[in-house]
């Protein structure tokens, strides 16, 4: 009796042992559920890294473990993985991403060659339930049934078992050697499929002397995966990517006026390396294939000059020109970002949208331009578009060969402003090669060696007529 004790506890422990032994080779597995914290970096080259922190069970031991839910657009040769409770006991001796996803197109390719069912559901076929053997799903499936070969099949097909090499996610794969507890780990990687541009809405006011700005963030995921009540940066700038080589891998290296909610707390700035970087204050959930906007930044009261502009060619001192007549000149916004100017902050690139008030006291839009990445203390200037009332001519009024490289050439430039308010205009002159303004009617401004600035003050409803002769030696 004793010895049929011992032998059953013994049986017992053995089975046991083999209980555990198969429990401790089936991989382990992490999903979303078990995701404490996760953080998102945006950049402007439609790229993200992501931070991800998972508690999870781990058996001591060589091990193998699922990582689940990650972005389908996921760069495998980005990933890492750490432990942050015990990284000096949890060592990675392989990582593998399976992209091999689950569709009817890919299980039905994994049982040519073998039996599935075929279950009818038509009148024309004489059997309500079979087993056929797939021949082929080359341009559609090829079954054989009792000899007989079916093009196609208008019934269900079914299948014995999921193939276990199919999964129904994106996974990273890692064989792990560890020798501690749990652990609290943290995944890293970049992907694609996520961007963020920049826009701005300006409002102007009557007087065209000050404005307020509303800086808005449009960022859009569709990076294959969500990211919930993420910390979100963004980082601005022009981070350099290595171009991948030709390869042949199996997988992808609102307007103003209307009523508004308070303004919510602006992104806080910092310099990050050559770039710049913004954290959003609070934590938001991103979709998948989500378009969402956040506050980027709010200014009030910040100073503006319009200017009206006029501006020549430099292959007008070449040769003589036909008189150009009743040309639009050309409407440009300036400010400065200065803190002095309640700004001060870098501006990521991005569209700039002008709103002025009419008569009635409503917002109409007036012009756009787009910015490039603008540092604090730098000018912004945006073109408006042309000035219906403002009119100029150019008559070319004398034009001489001095040389083989010498040209002699005079200038006779007429403006109207039909505006009820007075404004400046600027006659822009590029010049080629060594100029040099020998007769003038109006001071101007050497800008830099090639451009001359003529500023012309303007009354209501006043026309104005400047000259100038100049001599180029190329």
């Amino acid at each position: 009796m004793k010895r049929l004790i011992l032998a059953v506890a013994v049986l017992a422990g053995l089975m046991a042992v083999a209980a555990w032994a198969q429990d401790a080779a089936a991989p382990a597995e992490t999903t979303i559920a078990d995701q404490t914290d996760v953080a998102v970096t945006v950049y402007n080259n439609d790229r993200a890294l992501v931070r991800d922190r998972r508690k999870i069970k781990l058996a001591p031991g060589e091990l193998t473990l699922k990582f689940m839910d990650v972005a389908e657009k996921i760069q495998p040769e980005t990933v890492s993985l750490v432990s942050l409770n015990d990284a000096g006991n949890l060592h990675i001796l392989e990582q593998n991403y399976e992209y091999d996803l689950m569709s009817p197109e890919k299980l039905l390719e994994k049982y040519v060659g073998k039996e599935v069912t075929l279950v009818n559901k038509s009148k024309e076929i004489d059997f309500l339930e079979q087993k056929a053997k797939l021949l082929s799903v080359n341009n559609g499936a090829v079954y054989e049934v009792d000899g007989k070969i079916y093009l196609g099949y208008p019934g269900q097909v079914v299948l014995p078992e999921l193939p276990q090499e199919l999964i129904a996610k994106p996974t990273l794969l890692w064989l792990l050697d560890n020798r501690g507890a749990d652990h609290e780990v943290e995944a890293t990687y970049l992907t694609s499929g996520m961007s963020w541009k920049a826009d701005y809405v300006l409002t102007m006011n009557k007087e065209e002397t000050q404005m307020n700005i509303e800086g808005w963030v449009t960022l859009n995921n569709q990076s294959g995966a969500a990211y919930n009540k993420a910390q979100l940066k963004l980082v601005a700038g022009e981070v350099n990517i290595v171009q991948p080589q030709v390869m042949n891998l199996a997988f992808d290296a609102m307007a103003p006026g209307m009523a508004r909610a308070p303004v919510p707390a602006p992104m806080a700035e910092e310099s990050f390396a050559e770039y710049h970087l913004y954290t959003l204050p609070r934590r938001t959930t991103i979709k998948e294939n989500q378009s969402k906007q956040v506050s980027l930044l709010s200014g009030t009261n910040i100073g503006v000059k319009k200017v009206y502009e006029f501006r020549g060619d430099i292959a007008y001192y070449s040769s003589k020109i036909e008189p150009i007549k009743d040309q639009n000149v050309d409407v440009f916004l300036t400010f400065e970002n200065k803190e002095k100017n309640q700004l001060g902050m870098p501006l990521p690139e991005g569209v700039m949208r002008i709103y002025q008030k009419d008569s009635s006291d409503m917002y109409q839009f007036s012009g756009e331009d787009r910015i490039k990445h603008t540092a604090k203390d730098e000018t912004v200037r945006l073109r408006m578009g042309k000035a219906f009332d403002v009119v100029a001519d150019r008559i070319q009024t004398d034009f001489k060969v001095l040389g083989p490289a010498s040209q002699e050439s005079a200038y006779r430039i007429t403006v109207r402003n039909h505006k009820e308010v007075p404004i400046t205009l600027d006659v822009v002159e590029p010049m080629p090669g060594m100029w040099n303004i020998i007769e003038k009617s109006a001071d101007f401004v050497k800008k830099d060696a090639q451009t001359a600035v003529f500023s012309l003050p303007m009354k209501a409803g006043e026309t104005v007529e400047m000259t100038y002769r100049v001599r180029v030696q190329y």
